[in-house]
């Protein structure tokens, strides 16, 4: 089974907002088997609409629209459907009754005329329900391909896509299983990792696709199994993986898509009951913003210092000034020194420090461009490695942050039985 996403909204094309819905859309239709066959973007153009539905039509089963169903005159999408199915609006009792009770119950004023618009759908369509919103969803079939259209907001297309659309198609068509399975590794690049594998997924089965979704210092492995016997793919997959992990044990910090470093460090932090805080210079506190991302962060992380001037070094970490004109802001005694000063600072276990040029001028040292000091304190040592990440800035910034959250890793799993 086939769909077609189809995102409508001039706002998309300019770059104004950035598309969401169709990345929810497609995790929701892939867990129950409908396999996405394209992802669009198009104007607020009936004509443009119009030739992109007569290009999908018996081209897949399933056509998902998002966006153009609002009160205003630019929301074109429903006067476009009846165009295409050859019908006209009316108005639904049921929406009306809802969109009123929003208004004037929980809105607290006079419905409008637009307001009553929202009411008014195809006479041959099937109404999807939208109880968070006042545009409801559109269900219509011609031919063999099913036309849904649905708001653009997020949250109301989130429900209805969840209450609405997944029981319906669950329940009205036959479907493959389709199983994913994400192994998470940190550490090596793609190119070896995939030598490190070639044998291994030389030899997975012809229903079980690997797929490499590289990123700055990391690789997702994603295994996709497709058939029709749910059990034999549940128990290939875990055998793999299985056979996978003995192969690369020492890269891998997680088998799921959530499974991000900071989410496997901190995991294990708060399985040991350890604690941790960092002193960052050239991230500027972007090892502590993606550490307090995590729900759950307060029982292990005790804070941060962003000491990015020299005179933040010397005045809030007190590195002393001497050590720093005798060895420069960049080096391994300055962020030993930072290291060391915010774990007796704030008390932790472990401590993360970083000092670097990351560009693209080179500040108050004269080590070169991309060059990144990260120092470890641990409960019974200190740990220093010298990188060059190159260029650009950003690129210099993540790397930096994943490879102290690796060193950490590393050292934290060393107390693990």
């Amino acid at each position: 089974m086939k769909a077609t996403i189809v995102t409508i909204g001039d706002e998309i094309l300019i770059g104004q907002i950035v598309d969401t819905n169709s990345g929810f859309i497609a995790k929701s239709l892939d867990k129950i088997g409908v396999e996405i066959n394209e992802m669009i973007s198009i104007s607020d153009d009936k004509n443009h609409i119009l030739d992109t539905f007569a290009r999908l039509q018996n081209e897949v089963d399933l056509v998902i629209i998002t966006g153009g169903l609002g009160p205003t005159k630019d929301d074109v999408t429903k006067k476009t459907f009846c165009d295409y199915f050859e019908d006209e609006l009316i108005v639904n009792q049921k929406v009306l009754v809802h969109v009123t009770e929003i208004i004037e119950g929980f809105y607290k004023r006079k419905i409008t005329q637009m307001n009553k618009d929202q009411a008014l759908v195809p006479s041959k369509c099937t109404v999807l329900h939208n109880k968070v919103g006042t545009a409801p969803g559109m269900w219509m079939k011609k031919e063999n391909t099913v036309f849904i259209s649905l708001p653009g907001v997020p949250f109301e297309m989130k429900y209805l896509v969840e209450n609405e659309i997944v029981p319906k198609v669950v329940q009205e068509y036959k479907r493959p299983y389709i199983i994913h399975r994400t192994i998470l590794t940190y550490g090596q690049g793609e190119s070896m990792v995939a030598e490190r594998i070639e044998d291994w997924e030389n030899n997975l089965p012809d229903y079980i696709k690997l797929a490499y979704l590289p990123a700055l210092g990391r690789v997702r492995l994603r295994l996709s199994a497709r058939g029709t016997d749910k059990e034999l793919l549940d128990a290939t997959l875990e055998e793999k993986i299985k056979s996978l992990d003995a192969i690369i044990h020492d890269i891998i910090v997680g088998f799921d898509e959530d499974d991000t470093i900071e989410v496997v460090v901190g995991k294990i932090l708060a399985k040991q009951n350890k604690s941790l805080a960092t002193a960052e210079s050239c991230t500027g506190g972007k090892i502590a913003e993606v550490l307090t991302a995590v729900s759950g962060s307060s029982r292990y992380f005790k804070g941060g210092v962003v000491s990015y001037a020299t005179e933040a070094k010397i005045n809030v970490l007190g590195i002393s000034k001497d050590l720093i004109d005798e060895f420069s802001v960049v080096s391994s005694e300055v962020v030993s020194a930072m290291a060391l000063s915010i774990k007796k600072m704030m008390n932790s276990d472990y401590a993360i420090a970083t000092t670097g040029n990351a560009g693209p001028l080179k500040g108050d040292s004269d080590a070169e461009l991309g060059t990144v000091f990260i120092a470890l304190a641990t409960p019974t040592d200190i740990i220093v490695e010298e990188f060059n990440f190159g260029q650009p800035r950003e690129k210099v910034i993540d790397r930096a942050v994943i490879k102290s959250l690796e060193l950490l890793k590393k050292e934290i799993l060393k107390n693990v039985q």
